[in-house]
């Protein structure tokens, strides 16, 4: 019921304080085969500790994991498109992108621009693109190659503080399961504020312990893996945006059960009351500079 990851095995790993508050007590969180989370005793972040540090991370997704996960991105492309249309759609991408072209055609400027970090085979920002947006993707997995030399697309494969875009530089940033893998997500969000136009947006989606289906599975739920670095609820990244300095504008989420958790019937009604009452597997939120 998990989902992919990589082998939880063969890396060097360090202690790291808490990414939110800096605290070094914590105390058990999620006990899983072969590594362990934590949650912050101060602030109550659920985070992987030790953990590998980041040159271990880019390396592996450098190495031949990375080429297995693009084969599991391509075999999985259209249904993850689909979702993150449906999640942007929820948050209100829509409405922001229909002031964006209003306002650039009033003013006979260029078309808005966009940044999807971690953008995978470029799926999400090709369809963009073919909508009007100027389009810019961050990828360091191998993904990268497909979508700069398959779809022609404008992708960096290095990390995106190394990529030291101006200041100002985007409308909108999208980070789709994303935040989740990194080390220092609050240094990450320092960043996306940077390089963000005044008033530019931020769509976030991430898995949400404080849902549903985490407080089910326990440390048997598909995103307690050992890919993911940390494990946010909404009250944890709502604190880190603001930290940032943005200012969070709505919280949405979705899936009530895994697939092949349970019988299709009842897998349908859990996903219909998890969006209705919010409280799913996956969060997406819309934040403001």
């Amino acid at each position: 019921m998990k989902t992919w990851s990589m082998p939880a095995s063969g890396v060097k790993s360090e202690i790291r304080p808490c990414a939110l508050c800096g605290s070094l007590i914590f105390k058990p969180a999620l006990e899983c085969e072969g590594f362990s989370f934590v949650k912050c005793k101060h602030c109550g972040l659920v985070q992987r500790n030790p953990q590998p540090d980041k040159n271990e991370i880019l390396s592996r997704y450098s190495s031949v994991y990375g080429k297995d996960y693009l084969s599991y991105e391509l075999a999985n492309e259209a249904a993850f498109l689909k979702l993150q249309q449906l999640a942007l759609k929820d948050a209100g991408f829509s409405k922001a992108e229909k002031k964006l072209f209003a306002s650039a055609e009033k003013l006979h400027a260029e078309a808005p621009s966009i940044l999807d970090i971690g953008c995978a085979t470029g799926a999400l920002i090709a369809s963009l693109r073919d909508n009007g947006w100027r389009v810019t993707g961050v990828e360091i997995s191998p993904s990268a190659d497909y979508a700069k030399n398959e779809r022609k697309l404008d992708v960096s494969n290095i990390p995106l503080e190394e990529n030291h875009f101006p200041s100002g530089s985007f409308d909108i940033i999208l980070a789709s399961h994303l935040i989740e893998h990194l080390n220092d997500p609050k240094t990450f969000l320092e960043e996306t504020y940077r390089i963000l136009k005044p008033n530019g947006i931020i769509f976030i989606t991430t898995p949400d312990i404080s849902g549903f289906q985490s407080r089910l599975f326990g440390s048997r739920w598909r995103s307690a893996i050992f890919d993911h670095l940390y494990l946010f609820s909404r009250r944890t990244l709502k604190k880190m945006l603001k930290t940032a300095g943005f200012r969070v504008e709505t919280c949405r989420s979705w899936g009530g059960l895994a697939a092949g958790a349970a019988p299709k019937p009842v897998k349908k009604i859990a996903d219909i009351l998890a969006k209705r009452l919010n409280c799913g597997d996956v969060m997406i939120i819309r934040a403001r500079k």
